[in-house]
Formats: C-alpha cells, sequence, structure tokens
C-alpha cells in the first residue's frame, strides 16, 4: 500500500502541474473566445496571477485527499470533477463567467456517471432537472441574482450528486454566497447593484463533500 500510494502521489505530482498549466492555458483560450462578455476584461492578468500555482497546488491537494475516500473509476470520476470544478471556480472568481465549454464535459460526465451507476440514475436525473428549474425560477424572482452559468451548473451538479446531496451543496453555497456577499458590502467593496458569483460556491461546497466522502 505505502509503494502504491508513493505511486499515485508521484503521478499526481505531474498531472497536477499539467492541470495547472494546461487548465489555465484553456482559460485563457476561453477569455480570448468569449471576451465579449467578461466582466473584468482589462484586468485578466491582474486577476489571473496566482491562477496557474493555485489550479496546481489545489489539484494536488484534492487528488491526495481523494485516494483515501474513493478507488478505482470511482477515484478517476471524482478527480476529473473536482478538477473541472476547480477551473469553474477560477473563471466565475476572475471574472463572474460559467463557459458552455466546461459545461458541456461536466454534463458529459454526469451522463456517463449516471450510466455506470444505473441504480441511482432516476434520482439524479431528477436532481438534475428540478435543480435547473429550481434555480431559473429564483433567477427570474430575483431579477438576475443568479445567471445562467448558476443554473447550468446546479443542474450539471444534479447529474453527479443526487437529490439529497444537491440540496445540501445548494442550502450551503447559497448561504456562504450570501454571507460573502453581505460582507462585501459592509465594507464597501461591493454595492447593492453589483455583479456577485454563486457558481464558486457550489463547486466549493460539491469539491469539499467529495473530500469528505467520496463520490
Amino acid at each position: 500500500m505505502d509503494y502504491f500510494l508513493i505511486a499515485y502521489g508521484a503521478l499526481l505530482l505531474a498531472m497536477s502541474f499539467f492541470f495547472g498549466k494546461y487548465g489555465s492555458l484553456w482559460i485563457d483560450r476561453l477569455y480570448l473566445k468569449n471576451h465579449s462578455i467578461l466582466s473584468f476584461p482589462d484586468a485578466v492578468g491582474s486577476r489571473a496571477r496566482y491562477r496557474v500555482k493555485l489550479l496546481t497546488l489545489l489539484f494536488f491537494l484534492t487528488g491526495i485527499r481523494l485516494f483515501f475516500v474513493s478507488q478505482g473509476i470511482i477515484l478517476v470520476l471524482a478527480l476529473a470533477l473536482c478538477g473541472l470544478l476547480l477551473l469553474i471556480i477560477a473563471t466565475d472568481f476572475e471574472q463572474y463567467c460559467i463557459f458552455n465549454d466546461m459545461i458541456i464535459p461536466l454534463a458529459a460526465g454526469g451522463v456517463l456517471c449516471c450510466a455506470l451507476f444505473l441504480p441511482i440514475a432516476i434520482d439524479h436525473l431528477i436532481a438534475a432537472a428540478a435543480g435547473g428549474v429550481l434555480f431559473l425560477i429564483i433567477a427570474i424572482l430575483s431579477r438576475g441574482a443568479l445567471g445562467g452559468g448558476d443554473i447550468k451548473l446546479i443542474a450539471c451538479l444534479g447529474l453527479w450528486l443526487g437529490t439529497d446531496a444537491l440540496f445540501a451543496v445548494s442550502m450551503i453555497g447559497i448561504i456562504l454566497g450570501g454571507l460573502v456577499a453581505l460582507l462585501l458590502l459592509l465594507t464597501g467593496k461591493k454595492k447593492r447593484k453589483s455583479a456577485f458569483a454563486y457558481g464558486p460556491y457550489f463547486a466549493l461546497t460539491t469539491i469539499a463533500l467529495f473530500l469528505v466522502r467520496g463520490l
């Protein structure tokens, strides 16, 4: 087991450097492709100056923890999901954008997860549909407090999580995001009508859930 862990750690370290470098390059290309919708187009470089290092470190630490709570194909799926979520966190924090280019593989992975584990498929499909519809209603009623990317993210997470876990992730994400938004308002760093990204808090809560219990 010790030798296997050492081998896994070495492989994970190499994967982490690859993920940090090429994941960041992918984000840069998405910014160029979607420059017109960026919230801070003139600050792309300054808002991303620590991105490569953070992506590398967080992917490595996540992979180490997942080794102890997942195995086999579940470990591979969990690593893939957490990697995508880390990239989504980066773009949503930096530019308040969740790109379809990231949502599509996230949804495809969720469908694959349902196909591999048929006994849970119905529950996960219901979670995706119900979560997407509910957050669409919330977005309409809140007049844009939640964006289209948040709605699609929640629907995709439903495919991975199922109804119970998606409900927990949604509630915790909204509470965390709300507390951070309130703190920014109180400190004067945000105004009432300023845009705010909730997506990172849904993604972070999902990663935390996987680190505790596995996929």
